[in-house]
Order: structure tokens, then sequence, then C-alpha cells
């Protein structure tokens, strides 16, 4: 095994049910020994082609290569074409539109309460769980892993580092994390430290006798592109964005490899099933090499949602090599790990996807035509048909019009729609159905939780603004001061305890000491492409502050040197909208940024 060591210091739901083999394991695994500990390594924005292992030219892997070598391999394995809902219905086994995650900000990246998440379903078998890197289904109470069965987290805010909800002047390298709900500043790169916090998890695990999960999901390497310089140098002829995608690439191999180390030093890595996938198409990559797919990150080709999945474990004789080329998706993961380590699966939960175990251990007989369904909304609402893919092993049915067979036809050229009306109309009827099933979730809407003393103050960001346009997802759109109505917004909040509360509007958030109507200077450059944090603070010369809670408006003068607008109210419980303001005098508006409600 090709592993690159280096050291670096680091700074119940349902009672578990001893369940039999269930007939998964391999003949020469025993059904007595202890269950398995899992490892999930999902990274974000690597495609399919973004692995020397399938064919990049340029990119070099070599420790997921040998992990590829000696894995059980999905080649027709399919999420969402984008963040967020891939990892909704990854953790939880049902379409990310029954969920309410079908965007990537605007409030739609909340996952709903009622979800039980694959952290809950282990943390009540009796698992230790860890979560590590990159959440992004919300980030505040009910929604962070911490309120989702995670024990141990080690995550940045918002859907990537320097997003709106991170801890401010965050850029990849340095800066500060929450750790178990706590700001905790950090040094290094991103992807090291949250290998590192891992690798620390597991082996606190492995010295208390407790079976793990750790799920491991990179920000890397989503942009904005930044890579250790050792990394991105031996691809600096490609230019700058595509030198340090690869540059991060590289790192997660190299992290990968020590990883895996770590399991052979203590002896658990035989029976540690060890997952190694990607959330969606490649970002960058496609240009160089996209495995002869059509589309990229966001498309409803497979190039959009057709990512590796590598599964390794030797004590069930997962090892060797070996490709399951049947039609399979993130839907699947979680009942068939349930059934792997023989934990007992969620009272009243029916999964969307199916266990899946009998392929991977080549023991299937009779495996049905299944029909699975993506798509990439990325509104307010759900659109039918928009950006969508049904499949089959075979066929493709993209926005319910163009028809592609894959066994002829794997990069998706010729629509053949009008020669197979019968496969059009079939593959119709499903997502027909589906739709019908979903749509009335829709208006579920989740809403953020004010008073609960598990997130108390609460802290709001224009990252989950609900509108009908963009939101300010990221601190360089903050610091530009994206204003107007085109760029305002509600938060739907749910008060949990009626009573007073004080909320505190702001333009910079509270680790920035300074006035509304004050500049900021830019951050400092870090390797790689410009930084969120090098865009010039604008000023907002705001005059008056507005804040509205349901049917409850209030008003105010913003004081010269103000940091922020406080406003008292009495509000009783209910789930309502909340708008928070700042106009100038000449009418110019601006929605506050950050909002701080603390019931006192």
């Amino acid at each position: 095994m090709l592993l690159k060591l280096r050291n670096r210091t680091t700074a119940v739901l349902l009672a578990a049910l001893a369940l039999p083999a269930l007939g998964v394991l391999a003949d020469g695994a025993s059904a007595q020994q202890t269950r398995p500990n899992v490892v999930i390594v999902i990274t974000d924005d690597q495609g399919y082609g973004d692995l020397s292992c399938h064919g990049n030219p340029v990119l070099q892997t070599p420790n997921l290569d040998q992990l590829h070598r000696d894995s059980v391999r999905l080649t027709d394995y399919h999420v969402a074409p984008t963040c967020s809902p891939t990892r909704c219905a990854f953790l939880t086994g049902h379409w990310t539109n029954r969920t309410g995650v079908w965007h990537t900000i605007m409030g739609r990246s909340m996952l709903r309460e009622n979800e039980v998440t694959m952290g809950d379903v282990f943390s009540a078998a009796g698992y230790e769980t860890g979560m590590f890197g990159k959440w992004h289904l919300g980030d505040n109470y009910p929604y962070r892993p911490e309120d989702r069965g995670f024990s141990e987290v080690m995550r940045h805010g918002g859907g990537g580092v320097g997003q709106t909800p991170d801890h401010w002047d965050n850029a990849y390298f340095d800066g500060s994390y929450w750790h178990n709900s706590k700001v905790t500043p950090v040094q290094g790169f991103c992807t090291d430290v949250f290998f590192d916090y891992a690798e620390q998890f597991i082996r606190d695990s492995h010295s208390a006798d407790k079976p793990f999960l750790a799920y491991i999901a990179t920000n890397a390497p989503h942009g904005p592109m930044h890579s250790p310089e050792k990394y991105s140098e031996p691809y600096a002829n490609l230019g700058t964005g595509l030198a340090n995608f690869y540059g991060m690439i590289a790192n997660i191999d190299e992290n990968v490899g020590q990883l895996l180390g770590l399991l052979e030093d203590l002896k658990i890595a035989d029976n540690t099933i060890f997952i190694y996938t990607t959330d969606n198409g490649t970002s960058s990559g496609a240009k160089v090499f996209n495995a002869g797919m059509r589309g990229k990150k966001g498309s409803h080709y497979d190039g959009g949602h057709r990512v590796p999945l590598f599964i390794r474990w030797p004590d069930a004789n997962l090892v060797g090599g070996r490709d399951v080329d049947t039609l399979t998706g993130y839907v699947d993961v979680l009942p068939t790990l349930i059934s792997m380590c023989r934990v007992a699966p969620p009272q009243g939960v029916r999964f969307d996807g199916v266990d899946i175990s009998p392929l991977i251990f080549d023991r299937a007989t009779d495996w049905p035509d299944r029909i699975l369904v993506t798509d990439s909304q990325r509104v307010k609402d759900p659109i039918k048909w928009k950006s969508s893919a049904v499949m089959t092993d075979r066929w493709r049915l993209c926005n319910g019009k163009e028809l592609f067979d894959i066994d002829a036809d794997p990069g998706q050229e010729n629509d053949v729609a009008s020669e197979h009306p019968d496969v059009v109309e079939r593959l119709r009827n499903f997502y027909e159905n589906w739709w019908a099933e979903l749509e009335p979730t829709f208006d579920q809407s989740t809403a953020i939780y004010l008073g609960h003393p598990a997130d108390n103050p609460a802290r709001l960001t224009s990252h989950d603004w609900i509108t009908t346009r963009m939101t300010p997802w990221n601190q360089s759109q903050v610091r530009a001061a994206m204003n107007g109505p085109a760029n305002t917004g509600f938060w739907n909040v749910k008060i949990t305890e009626g009573g007073k509360y004080v909320v505190r509007l702001r333009r910079w958030p509270e680790e920035v000491d300074r006035p509304i109507a004050s500049p900021l200077p830019p951050g400092p450059p870090v390797p790689g492409q410009k930084a969120f944090r090098e865009t010039p603070g604008k000023p907002v010369a705001a005059a008056k502050a507005t804040l509205k809670i349901g049917g409850v408006e209030k008003s105010a003068a913003v004081p010269e040197g103000a940091k922020e607008v406080v406003f008292e109210m009495d509000l009783e419980p209910e789930t309502t909208t909340m708008t928070a303001t700042f106009e100038t005098d000449s009418g110019e508006v601006f929605g506050a940024y950050f909002a701080y409600v603390e019931k006192i």
C-alpha cells in the first residue's frame, strides 16, 4: 500500500438489536465477530474522472488507486448533481426532495427534523459516531450534526470554508471551526485538520473498545481553489484554478493513505468497512478528463451525478477488486450499512433506497430492473421535471423528453426518444407517480429554533434567507454588501418558548468589532485563487433598522458608530417568519447579514 505518513499535532433513539448475520458475511467470516467499524470519506465536487485509477491522464492519486484495486466498486452509482441534496439522501436513505433539501442555500439546505440520520441509527446501536468537515444540512438547532446523532463533531459552517455561516475570514488555512458546538481555533490546511480530528476520534473509540462510525466529509476540492503549494505545484502548468483543484485531491489522497495506515497500525483495518465516494460530478476537471461522460456538477446528464464509490471490508472478503455494474444510488447506502453492520433499522421509517449488499457480495439473483430519479432543483420551491434524470441500468430520460441508451451511447449524444416511445412512457409514468407522492411535502419548510437552550443565542445568517433570488451565501458577497430588494429575504423561525427576546442586527458578525458604517480592509491571501476574505468590505451607511417577527414589527434609528442595533420583544411560541433590514437615508435597503436572537 502506498502511504505517505507525516507527523502532525492536533490541537438513544433505538436499542441495539443483536441481529443474525443476515447472510451478508463472506463464508470465512464469523457471525459472532464484533460489529464492524465504518469509515466514510466523501469529497466535494470531485467527479468520476478525477482519479488516476479511472483514467485521468494528469492527476496522480496513488493511495486511492490502491484502494480502488482492493475494493468492490460501484461503477453505476448515482447521487444528486449538487452538495446538500446528496448529503441528505446519503445520510437518510430518502429522496432529496422528500427531506426538504433541494438547494444548497435559501433555507433549503436544512434537513427536516423528522428525518432519521445515519448518526441517529448508529449511535442508537451503541456506536461512537463522529462527523468531520462539511455538514451543509443546517447550522442551527435542530439541524446541526450534533443534533442528528453525531457525538463528536468538527465542522465548518455552511457549504464551504469561507461561506457566510462559517467563522469570519476562514480561508482553508488555519482559522476556526466548530468543535462540538464550540468555536475552536485550528492550525493547518482544512482537509488535514478534519482528518486529524477523525483520526483522534478513531484512536479514542478503539481505546474505549467501542465500534465507531466516522463520517469524514471534506469541503475540498470545492472552490475557491486553494491547496498547499507542494500539492498544486506538479499541476502548475494547468493554471491556478485547476492546479489547486488537483492539488486538493492529491492532498486528500495522501490523507486517505495515512488514515488507512492508522487502521492497519491499530489492527482494525480488517473489521472496518471503508467507503470512499464523492458528492456530485466534477466542478473543474471535465476540461481535462470526464471519463467519457456528458455534463459536470449541476447537470442532469451522467457527468453531473454518476460518481465513484469504493467499499472495502477484508473480514467479509470485500477485497481484491471487483466491479458492480448494476444501477445503484445514494439512497441505498444507509439501508445497506444497516444490513451489513447488523444494527436495528429505525422504527417507522420506510427507505426510498434498498439494501444492495447482495450486489456488493456478488450474491444477487434475479435483481430487478430498478428505476431511480435524481434532479437539480436549486430554486425556492421544486419545479416538476426540472433538471431531472429518470434512470435504469440501460436508459436515461432527461427532463422528461430526451432518452439515451447508455449501453450504446454512454456519452449521451443521441436522443432516441422517438424510437422508444414505450420506454419513455414507462419512465415518465414512474416520475409522475414519484412526483405525486413527494409534492405534498414541499411546503413543510424547516424553521430555525429560537430560544432553545441548545442554541441560545441563535446566530442567523443571510445564507439561509428564503427568497426567489440569490442570497449572499459567501463572505465575499457579504463584504461587497449585496443589497436591495433582490438581495433581502426572510428566515423561517420557530419561537420555542414565550418570553422576552433580545435581537441584535449586525452588518458584520460578532467576530468583527466594527461599526455598521465602517469599511473592512481585505484579508490576507492564501495559496491559489483569490480568497473570499480578499474582497474589501463595503460600509453600509444605515440610518434605520427594521425587524419583523411574525406580526410584530419594530424600527429604530441607527446611532452613529453603532456596531449593532438591539431590539427587545415579547414573543409567544409560534412558527413564523423573521425579516431584518438596514435602510439608508437615500432609501437603499440592505438585509442584516447577521442576526443574533437570545431568549433572556
